[in-house]
């Protein structure tokens, strides 16, 4: 991953500022949320962040405090996503719901959503804590809807809607909010958070496609998992287009007590068909729109490290 050279040095700051926020909460919860701090994973939102910010001008101090902003986000996510999918590893790690009881999982969120608006806020700018919460509110509403309306056989567009509100309207943000630091102008903001929003697209359907495609040991969770819940996701829809009688699939729209054999069987066919193909080659539309929108900014290392980091979403294995 060279696209992460250009501001490697400032990712360690990143983690530091993350870690400082932590003075002050319960001995016992600090050493848990720092375990999950170390996990790290790719650091994609802040690098896009750091990028994105340096290719602009902004000041690295309120940039730094930014991108620690946008993880610490994306922690608190994953930890009331855990509590919600009742999940016990993540990157082959116990999760904070494996750990504590629930309440005390919602309140760990709750503390590290609270950390992440603190370090927004001590980016001195009223835009950035603006757009940071019309995230934020995108996101839950994003979440309760699903939570309530999602019925297997939901079509292409709330599947989009519903990842744009998981996923990519916080690479929205890091792109939009690292490019108003930088005093860009409204055109070179709008172009900026366009941008996030297309690589944010596209890694969500990328996810969507490993969760059947990829190794349990490196998606951390069993294959055919979000379908195992009866969430179905891009390559579930491609494939309900083309089998619509298909009796695992329409037992699982059922939910008339499909089993593991016929869930494992459904899981099989759907990698047999197209299905896979045709949801890779719409991620790849959105990484080629991505790529397009970047092309207007200077053509200088950390665009190319831009570029790089886009076309690495379509060669992720975990």
């Amino acid at each position: 991953m060279e696209f992460i050279n250009p501001v490697q040095e400032h990712l360690q700051d990143v983690e530091d500022r993350m870690r400082s926020r932590f003075n002050g909460s319960a001995s016992g919860l600090i050493s848990i949320l720092d375990q999950l701090i170390c996990l790290g994973g790719k650091r994609l939102r802040p690098t896009v962040t750091l990028l994105m910010g340096k290719m602009l001008g902004a000041d690295l101090d309120h940039l730094l405090d930014l991108a620690a902003a946008i993880e610490m986000l994306h922690t608190a996510t994953l930890i009331h996503d855990d509590l919600v999918d009742d999940a016990t590893l993540r990157r082959g790690e116990k999760t904070i719901n494996a750990t504590l009881p629930p309440v005390a999982s919602v309140l760990a969120g709750d503390l590290v959503f609270a950390i992440a608006a603190n370090l927004a806020a001590a980016t001195k700018s009223v835009r950035v804590m603006e757009i940071f919460a019309e995230t934020l509110a995108t996101m839950v509403n994003g979440e309760i809807t699903n939570l309530f309306d999602n019925k297997p056989g939901n079509d292409r567009e709330m599947y989009f809607q519903w990842i744009y509100a998981k996923t990519a309207s916080m690479f929205e943000l890091a792109t939009g909010a690292a490019a108003i630091l930088s005093k860009a102008d409204v055109e070179a903001i709008s172009t900026a958070r366009q941008f996030g929003r297309e690589i944010g697209m596209a890694f969500q359907i990328v996810d969507d496609v490993l969760d059947f495609t990829g190794s349990p040991a490196d998606i951390g969770k069993p294959v055919g998992n979000d379908l195992r819940q009866g969430v179905f996701t891009l390559p579930t829809l491609h494939y309900l287009e083309t089998h619509p009688e298909d009796p695992d699939l329409r037992s699982v729209i059922n939910r008339n007590g499909h089993d593991e054999e016929s869930l494992n069987r459904l899981i099989a066919a759907i990698n047999a068909s197209d299905a896979v193909n045709q949801s890779m080659h719409e991620a790849e539309r959105f990484v080629q729109s991505g790529l397009e929108t970047l092309a207007v900014f200077p053509d200088i290392l950390e665009r190319q490290a831009l570029e790089e980091l886009t076309r690495f979403i379509l060669s992720r294995t975990k």
